[in-house]
């Protein structure tokens, strides 16, 4: 198995009113293909800021962050949107969904916004509908659905264009108990059945344990 991200010496600093804040501190990890990790750790030690580094949606002070061997920490604006669109898929806590838009809709959004055919995906859209369970909910906007089923949404738009990696930040962080354990199981079952790379982030030690390893971080550093 080879890596499908790996961050090389991360340092992530902010400055504020000339006050310069370490977040993360010469972080390194490495992920292999079809693993499921859980990144853990106290408020304000630097677990979402690393997720957010590792899918190019911020940039790092110092170090590398290699996806699939490329170094998304030099790429420009539009080279990251175009791997965002098609190598990673992102599930957040509030499912940042298009309320005027479908179920159907907004799982297809990421293919429209590359500028394929939704036409041609019509076979992956029925699967991924099926796998996460929403096929009689495809013509439902998300204000007629609940909040697991709209978190189900989001998870098929992050499998549509068949990413290498899925990053997932608090994924059950808006849910009960109950639902919060179903989609940890749909997790589950689409890294073992589906391959798919997973890194988490969570608070949730039940939510960890879904996972095949966990990176613990404090005051920005790996423990």
């Amino acid at each position: 198995m080879g890596s499908v991200i790996e961050g090389k010496n991360i340092i992530k600093e902010f400055t504020l009113a000339d006050i310069v804040s370490r977040i993360l501190d010469q972080i390194n990890v490495d992920v292999l293909e079809g693993e499921f990790v859980s990144i853990m750790g106290p408020s304000g030690s630097g677990k979402s800021t690393l997720l957010y580094l590792l899918g190019g949606l911020d940039k790092p002070t110092s170090g590398e962050i290699l996806l699939k061997g490329k170094n998304i920490a030099i790429m420009n604006d539009e080279e990251k949107s175009i791997m965002r669109r098609r190598d990673i898929g992102f599930v957040f806590q509030f499912y940042n969904l298009i309320p005027n838009l479908n179920v159907e809709e907004n799982i297809l959004l990421p293919v429209l916004l590359d500028g394929k055919s939704a036409k041609n995906f019509e076979e992956e859209l029925d699967e991924i509908l099926h796998i996460v369970g929403l096929n009689e909910r495809r013509k439902h906007t998300p204000r007629e659905l609940s909040g697991g089923q709209q978190q189900r949404v989001a998870i098929a738009r992050a499998l549509i264009n068949s990413p290498d990696l899925i990053l997932a930040d608090e994924p059950i962080g808006n849910l009960d108990s109950k639902t919060g354990t179903e989609i940890m199981e749909l997790f589950k079952r689409i890294n073992t059945e589906k391959k798919k790379t997973i890194i988490q982030v969570t608070h949730s030690q039940e939510a960890a344990r879904y996972g095949n390893r966990v990176i613990q971080l404090k005051d920005g550093r790996v423990i």
